[in-house]
């Protein structure tokens, strides 16, 4: 039912520091009602919103699907005596159309599902030569200009800490017509993926005590752009953490980059895409010991830092 990851809001201590921090990412703000809100060049839908707020923290994510799936999830919600969530006892950034539905997941997460196509990216995407494929590059050079526009494409997916990983996997399965793709141990790390055509995952759940953001992840046009997105971040002074690598579950390239909260964004490319009818089956892989963090990559510059999976929400920063 649920179609496509539409928009994240966050709540942010300060809004000007997150508003350079997106903006040296290659987002484009704007301004509205006393927030930001953000687009990738090219994609006529907003990404990503950031509200005020005492910490940084998910506001609300937004999700889209069609009207007979709007439909679907109304039944749903009846049917298991979910009541929907009225967003004018939320917030004043809660705007809607009179069909949007607001709810909340079992962690108290709210969720706005609307009726909404996915707007197309049309920035050009880059042309790749590989071996046993038709060149789609001929006479040009390939390696880029440092200046080369490397921004981000579009959100991709989330990953949200959870203290009951299997809870959100049932809802968000059973009410909302999500599929699971993959998992790390029987409780530890689970992927989701939406119904129909979709990318290996829209949504990832990690086991914590408590709830938070772990990243949100943008799609790069290629290596090269993700390369050159995190370097221009490095360099303006924002913390490396993790990458460059590829990962097992959902094959993507990443590099993750601190924002100024001790949260991650993920830049990814190439990442597992599962049509709606594709056979696909369900990976578990182990999480004992070690293996939960060797399970996190195929190969990488470095070892996963110790404090990747962190759960740095808990803890209040003030900037």
């Amino acid at each position: 039912m649920i179609k496509s990851l539409h928009c994240l809001s966050l709540y942010v201590p300060n809004l000007e520091v997150g508003k350079d921090f997106y903006s040296c990412m290659g987002l484009t703000p704007h301004s509205e009602k006393q927030s930001y809100v953000f687009r990738c060049e090219g994609k006529n839908q907003d990404q990503l919103r950031l509200i005020q707020g005492k910490k940084k923290e998910i506001a609300w994510v937004t999700w889209s699907t069609n009207l007979e799936g709007l439909n679907r999830i109304k039944d749903n919600l009846r049917t298991h005596q979910i009541k929907p969530h009225d967003p004018k006892h939320e917030s004043q950034f809660c705007t809607s159309s009179p069909n949007d539905i607001w709810l909340r997941d079992p962690d108290g997460t709210l969720l706005q599902i609307i009726v909404a196509n996915t707007a197309e990216q049309i920035r050009t995407a880059v042309k790749l030569n590989h071996p046993g494929d038709v060149f789609k590059r001929v006479g040009i050079r390939g390696a880029p200009n440092r200046q080369v526009d490397s921004r981000p494409r579009k959100l991709g997916h989330i990953l949200k800490f959870t203290p009951d990983v299997n809870r959100l996997v049932d809802f968000y399965t059973t009410i909302l017509g999500m599929k699971l793709s993959d998992r790390i141990g029987e409780k530890e790390l689970a992927f989701l993926r939406c119904s129909g055509d979709s990318d290996h995952h829209t949504l990832a759940l990690a086991l914590s005590d408590a709830v938070g953001l772990h990243h949100s992840s943008w799609e790069m046009g290629n290596l090269d752009q993700m390369q050159l997105c995190a370097q221009r971040l490095i360099d303006a002074g924002y913390q490396d953490c993790w990458g460059v690598g590829r990962h097992i579950y959902g094959s993507n390239y990443f590099h993750y980059i601190r924002d100024p909260w001790g949260g991650l964004c993920e830049l990814f490319w190439d990442i597992d895409f599962i049509g709606e009818h594709s056979e696909w089956t369900v990976e578990v892989a182990d999480a004992h010991g070690s293996s939960l963090h060797e399970n996190l990559f195929q190969w990488a510059t470095s070892l996963p830092p110790d404090d990747f999976l962190r759960n740095f929400e808990k803890v209040s920063h003030v900037t």
